[in-house]
Protein backbone atom coordinates (compact mmCIF):
# COMPACT_ATOMS: atom_id res chain seq x y z
CA UNK A 1 0.00 0.00 0.00
CA UNK A 2 1.38 3.51 -0.97
CA UNK A 3 2.44 6.12 1.61
CA UNK A 4 1.12 9.41 1.61
CA UNK A 5 4.45 10.47 0.25
CA UNK A 6 4.14 8.79 -3.02
CA UNK A 7 1.14 11.00 -3.60
CA UNK A 8 2.56 14.17 -3.32
CA UNK A 9 3.74 16.10 -6.69
CA UNK A 10 7.46 15.75 -6.77
CA UNK A 11 9.30 19.02 -5.53
CA UNK A 12 10.21 21.72 -8.25
CA UNK A 13 14.01 22.39 -8.18
CA UNK A 14 14.87 25.74 -6.72
CA UNK A 15 15.36 28.55 -9.52
CA UNK A 16 18.66 28.92 -11.42
CA UNK A 17 20.58 31.53 -9.56
CA UNK A 18 21.47 34.23 -12.32
CA UNK A 19 24.38 36.65 -11.97
CA UNK A 20 26.38 39.07 -13.88
CA UNK A 21 29.48 40.99 -12.78
CA UNK A 22 32.35 43.02 -14.34
CA UNK A 23 35.65 40.89 -14.01
CA UNK A 24 38.92 42.73 -13.39
CA UNK A 25 40.74 39.02 -12.58
CA UNK A 26 39.59 35.72 -12.87
CA UNK A 27 40.38 32.48 -11.03
CA UNK A 28 41.86 29.70 -13.06
CA UNK A 29 38.43 27.16 -12.72
CA UNK A 30 36.77 30.57 -13.78
CA UNK A 31 38.78 31.32 -16.90
CA UNK A 32 38.43 27.32 -17.40
CA UNK A 33 34.29 28.06 -17.36
CA UNK A 34 34.85 31.40 -19.48
CA UNK A 35 36.72 29.21 -22.23
CA UNK A 36 34.61 26.37 -22.26
CA UNK A 37 31.69 28.49 -22.23
CA UNK A 38 33.01 30.75 -25.42
CA UNK A 39 34.22 27.09 -27.02
CA UNK A 40 30.90 25.70 -26.89
CA UNK A 41 29.09 29.17 -28.57
CA UNK A 42 31.29 29.63 -31.24
CA UNK A 43 30.72 26.22 -32.15
CA UNK A 44 27.08 26.75 -32.02
CA UNK A 45 27.47 29.87 -34.06
CA UNK A 46 26.87 32.15 -31.17
CA UNK A 47 30.67 33.33 -31.57
CA UNK A 48 32.15 36.53 -31.31
CA UNK A 49 34.03 37.03 -34.92
CA UNK A 50 35.40 33.23 -34.67
CA UNK A 51 33.77 30.81 -36.65
CA UNK A 52 35.75 27.73 -35.57
CA UNK A 53 36.93 27.37 -31.71
CA UNK A 54 40.54 28.87 -32.03
CA UNK A 55 41.90 26.50 -29.15
CA UNK A 56 41.96 26.45 -26.05
CA UNK A 57 45.59 28.11 -25.54
CA UNK A 58 43.89 31.00 -27.95
CA UNK A 59 40.84 31.84 -25.63
CA UNK A 60 42.82 31.70 -22.48
CA UNK A 61 45.39 34.33 -24.07
CA UNK A 62 42.44 36.09 -25.37
CA UNK A 63 40.74 36.65 -22.15
CA UNK A 64 43.29 37.23 -20.14
CA UNK A 65 44.11 40.10 -22.64
CA UNK A 66 40.69 41.75 -22.56
CA UNK A 67 41.69 42.38 -18.85
CA UNK A 68 44.70 44.42 -19.98
CA UNK A 69 43.25 47.03 -22.58
CA UNK A 70 42.21 50.10 -20.43
CA UNK A 71 39.13 50.84 -22.95
CA UNK A 72 37.47 47.14 -22.44
CA UNK A 73 35.53 46.14 -19.37
CA UNK A 74 34.20 42.21 -19.31
CA UNK A 75 31.26 41.46 -17.62
CA UNK A 76 30.32 37.52 -17.11
CA UNK A 77 27.17 35.81 -17.00
CA UNK A 78 27.48 33.12 -13.70
CA UNK A 79 24.61 30.31 -13.64
CA UNK A 80 24.70 28.55 -10.26
CA UNK A 81 27.95 30.08 -9.35
CA UNK A 82 29.64 28.98 -12.79
CA UNK A 83 30.69 31.26 -15.84
CA UNK A 84 28.87 30.54 -18.65
CA UNK A 85 29.27 33.84 -20.93
CA UNK A 86 30.30 37.34 -20.80
CA UNK A 87 30.20 40.44 -22.78
CA UNK A 88 32.60 43.56 -23.19
CA UNK A 89 31.72 46.88 -22.90
CA UNK A 90 34.41 49.46 -24.99
CA UNK A 91 34.91 52.71 -24.56
CA UNK A 92 35.83 54.79 -27.43
CA UNK A 93 40.00 55.65 -27.68
CA UNK A 94 40.80 58.83 -26.49
CA UNK A 95 41.83 60.23 -29.63
CA UNK A 96 37.59 60.28 -30.85
CA UNK A 97 36.89 63.14 -28.93
CA UNK A 98 33.93 63.41 -31.44
CA UNK A 99 32.12 59.94 -30.62
CA UNK A 100 33.41 60.32 -27.00
CA UNK A 101 29.65 59.79 -25.38
CA UNK A 102 29.63 56.99 -27.38
CA UNK A 103 30.48 52.96 -26.64
CA UNK A 104 30.03 49.40 -27.83
CA UNK A 105 28.42 46.45 -26.66
CA UNK A 106 30.97 43.62 -28.09
CA UNK A 107 31.53 40.16 -28.15
CA UNK A 108 28.10 38.91 -25.64
CA UNK A 109 27.54 35.24 -25.80
CA UNK A 110 25.71 32.69 -23.56
CA UNK A 111 27.00 29.36 -23.84
CA UNK A 112 24.08 27.23 -25.71
CA UNK A 113 23.73 25.00 -22.26
CA UNK A 114 22.84 28.16 -19.92
CA UNK A 115 20.39 29.02 -22.63
CA UNK A 116 16.83 29.99 -21.53
CA UNK A 117 16.92 31.27 -18.27
CA UNK A 118 17.46 35.03 -19.26
CA UNK A 119 20.80 35.54 -18.60
CA UNK A 120 21.47 37.03 -22.01
CA UNK A 121 19.15 39.70 -21.37
CA UNK A 122 20.70 40.12 -17.66
CA UNK A 123 24.27 40.38 -19.20
CA UNK A 124 22.91 43.15 -22.10
CA UNK A 125 21.20 45.28 -19.02
CA UNK A 126 24.61 45.00 -17.15
CA UNK A 127 26.59 46.42 -19.93
CA UNK A 128 23.76 49.37 -19.98
CA UNK A 129 24.14 50.05 -16.79
CA UNK A 130 28.16 50.01 -17.00
CA UNK A 131 27.67 52.30 -19.55
CA UNK A 132 25.33 54.94 -17.86
CA UNK A 133 27.48 54.89 -14.52
CA UNK A 134 30.13 55.75 -16.76
CA UNK A 135 28.53 58.71 -18.53
CA UNK A 136 27.67 57.50 -21.86
CA UNK A 137 24.70 58.57 -23.81
CA UNK A 138 24.57 56.02 -26.53
CA UNK A 139 25.29 52.41 -26.59
CA UNK A 140 26.18 50.63 -30.40
CA UNK A 141 26.39 47.16 -31.37
CA UNK A 142 26.22 44.70 -34.79
CA UNK A 143 25.37 41.20 -35.24
CA UNK A 144 25.39 38.96 -37.82
CA UNK A 145 21.67 37.97 -39.23
CA UNK A 146 21.99 34.58 -38.33
CA UNK A 147 21.98 35.64 -34.50
CA UNK A 148 18.35 35.48 -34.80
CA UNK A 149 18.03 35.01 -30.88
CA UNK A 150 20.53 38.53 -30.54
CA UNK A 151 18.43 39.77 -32.59
CA UNK A 152 15.24 39.46 -30.74
CA UNK A 153 17.04 40.58 -27.83
CA UNK A 154 17.79 43.83 -29.05
CA UNK A 155 14.86 44.60 -30.50
CA UNK A 156 13.07 43.39 -27.17
CA UNK A 157 15.35 45.47 -25.50
CA UNK A 158 14.56 49.05 -27.51
CA UNK A 159 17.31 48.93 -29.39
CA UNK A 160 17.06 50.73 -32.61
CA UNK A 161 18.33 49.32 -36.08
CA UNK A 162 19.99 51.55 -38.40
CA UNK A 163 21.79 50.03 -40.59
CA UNK A 164 22.41 46.94 -42.46
CA UNK A 165 26.00 45.71 -43.66
CA UNK A 166 25.10 43.44 -46.71
CA UNK A 167 29.06 42.65 -46.82
CA UNK A 168 29.35 41.91 -43.18
CA UNK A 169 30.84 38.47 -42.41
CA UNK A 170 31.65 35.36 -44.56
CA UNK A 171 30.56 32.16 -42.94
CA UNK A 172 30.52 28.84 -44.78
CA UNK A 173 31.74 30.45 -47.87
CA UNK A 174 28.62 32.18 -47.81
CA UNK A 175 28.10 36.30 -47.34
CA UNK A 176 26.59 37.48 -44.06
CA UNK A 177 24.53 40.26 -43.81
CA UNK A 178 24.94 42.36 -41.01
CA UNK A 179 22.54 44.64 -38.70
CA UNK A 180 23.98 47.81 -36.68
CA UNK A 181 21.95 48.65 -33.73
CA UNK A 182 22.15 51.64 -31.36
CA UNK A 183 20.42 52.37 -27.92
CA UNK A 184 19.77 56.01 -26.59
CA UNK A 185 20.92 55.42 -22.62
CA UNK A 186 20.54 58.71 -21.28
CA UNK A 187 18.39 61.87 -23.15
CA UNK A 188 20.25 63.70 -24.92
CA UNK A 189 20.82 67.56 -23.89
CA UNK A 190 18.91 70.31 -26.15
CA UNK A 191 20.63 72.73 -27.49
CA UNK A 192 19.36 76.28 -26.10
Amino acid sequence: MADASDLQAPAKPPPAERLVERADNFTEEELNALCEAAHSAIIEGGGFGWINPPGRLALESYFRGVLLVPERELFIARLNGTIVGSAQLVRPPRNNEAQAFAAHLMHSFIAPYARGHGLARLLTQRVEEGARALGYQVLNLDVRETQEAAIRLYDSLGYVRWGTHPHYARVGGETIRGFHYYKLLQPRARKA
